[in-house]
């Protein structure tokens, strides 16, 4: 199984589903249900909040600050850029990175109705982010790394774009133990932010192996007695320069 592919078919589907005036859903409406107060996304397009298929809010919680530099790796439909956007202000800069074509036109029509100009949406692979080393200050993302067949390699370079003294603030989905073997192997099930999961000690090794120091897990919704998602912080040390 070809598991980029079947994500960017599923996720293409999905951006169609929104310009057609439908809705989607990542793993259900148990992970993806009343994420954003109404508050946050007042004045935003209804587009980009249908086409929220996040496991959490990580704009919320990022603590972004005025004049950093926020990249959101598998941005979607680009709510949580536009989000990151007002937060940072003029200036600063909202990078949303996303492989699917039609969501990137989907992301890029709600940017021009939100009027936002310190917003850019790129064209790439969370496994390798068009961008130069330590660039970035935060990167977030939303239930979008537990999709990747890849992981490790997102996390260098995720620490590779950050700059010393940068942060991660990450929702995900994340297991309290093995996922069946029936479960991995199916394509479905990979989509729905499930079978691509990590173990919470799995996820923290990755995080460090990549370099990461100040790692923190905070369990966010429980799904059943195996997922549950989590908003996922880590540091990158202000003395430790990108690995290769």
């Amino acid at each position: 199984m070809d598991i980029q592919q079947v994500v960017k078919e599923r996720y293409g589907k999905a951006a169609l589903d929104v310009l057609q005036g439908g809705s989607c859903e990542c793993g259900g409406d148990a992970i993806t249900s009343h994420l954003y107060e109404d508050a946050q996304t007042l004045g935003l397009p209804m587009e980009a909040v249908k086409a929220s298929l996040g496991c959490g809010n990580p704009t919320a919680l990022a603590k972004l600050n005025a004049g950093e530099t926020v990249l959101d790796l598998g941005s979607g439909g680009g709510i949580d850029v536009l989000l990151s956007a007002k937060r940072v202000g003029p200036s600063g800069k909202a990078y949303g990175l996303d492989m699917t074509d039609e969501m990137l036109a989907l992301a890029n029509e709600n940017k021009r109705k939100a009027g936002a100009e310190n917003v850019e949406f790129l064209k790439g692979e969370i496994e390798n982010i068009p961008l130069p080393d330590e660039s970035v200050d935060v990167i977030i993302s939303n239930c979008v790394i537990n999709l990747s067949a890849d992981k490790d390699r997102v996390l260098r370079e995720a620490f590779r774009v950050l700059k010393p003294g940068g942060r991660v603030a990450v929702s995900d989905v994340l297991t309290r133990g093995p996922i069946p073997a029936e479960m991995s192997g199916n394509a479905q099930s990979w989509t729905a932010c499930l079978a691509g999961a990590l173990e919470e000690n799995a996820y923290r090794a990755k995080l460090a192996a990549a370099g990461f120091s100040a790692i923190d897990v905070e369990v966010t919704r429980v799904l059943d007695d195996l997922f549950f998602s989590a908003f996922v912080r880590a540091a990158k040390p202000l003395d430790i320069k990108s690995r290769a």
